[in-house]
């Protein structure tokens, strides 16, 4: 395992937060080792709303520090690296990466669980997988209509089914949280966050044009999709963010100047 782990670089301190500076590829390998142990392992994607949320509860950060891979998910976080000399080599983003595991479970062979959104969003991004992915293991899906009270119910059955890798679609911080009760009931598989990427693998929500992705403004194309749920997510926070990342590099810039 140490031999495996070597192969990829250490982490990098962005705004507090620890980042595994991976590309995309290197987090699939990863991923891939992960798998193959056996072990327990949460992938996470941080963006500017995730370090705002780390920075305000405790919960989230120690959640974030036990996760076997920490990217960077969001144009928010490469500008700040940019902005702060921190090298981070590309944006890894969730849904990106769900497709990219989805070609590795297909090759390997390995079983994938949907966990989250809606009953007939689940069940269209099951069968749109199992359309583009031919002979994927998909072996369970599941809602994330669910309480907290149902965790223990959640884990059982994942006990039960025994997944290699489960899709969890919900959002922060319940997702977090339920897949860290996960690791402490003693499951294996590894788990990966992945937002809301099921509305977008089922067709039920566009993402924005690639022209977008490329000058780093999906999250604008998001907002206008869902303004009531996401303007204030998306201006107030990431004003918020970008104070941090000004005050972060002038503080850099006076302890350099000493």
């Amino acid at each position: 395992m140490m031999e495996n782990q070597n192969k990829y670089p250490c982490r990098v301190n962005l705004l507090g937060v620890d980042i595994d500076p991976f590309t995309m590829q290197q987090t699939v390998d990863r991923t891939d080792d992960l798998i193959s142990s056996g072990c327990f392992a949460h992938l996470i994607g941080v963006n500017a709303d995730k370090v705002l949320q780390i920075r305000n509860s405790d919960e989230m950060h120690d959640c974030v520090s036990r996760c076997e891979i920490v990217n960077a998910d969001g144009a928010s976080m490469l500008i700040a690296a940019e902005r702060l000399g921190v090298e981070i080599p590309e944006r890894v983003a969730g849904i990106d990466l769900m497709h990219e595991l989805c070609k590795l479970c297909q090759r390997r062979g390995y079983s994938v669980y949907l966990l989250g959104a809606k009953t007939e969003v689940v069940e269209k991004t099951r069968e749109v997988l199992e359309e583009t992915y031919p002979g994927i293991n998909i072996c369970g899906i599941h809602d994330g209509y669910f309480t907290d009270s149902q965790y223990d119910e959640i884990a059982e059955m994942l006990m039960r089914v025994e997944p290699q890798v489960v899709f969890v679609g919900i959002t922060s911080p319940k997702k977090e949280r339920l897949i860290e009760h996960l690791r402490e009931r003693g499951l294996k598989g590894v788990y990966v966050g992945v937002g809301g990427s099921f509305d977008v693998v089922s067709g039920s929500i566009p993402r924005a044009p690639k022209w977008m992705q490329q000058v780093r403004l999906e999250w604008l194309f998001r907002m206008m999709q869902e303004p009531k749920r996401l303007a204030k997510r998306y201006i107030v926070g990431n004003a918020r963010f970008m104070r941090l990342v000004s005050a972060e590099r002038r503080m850099r810039k006076k302890g350099a100047g000493k």
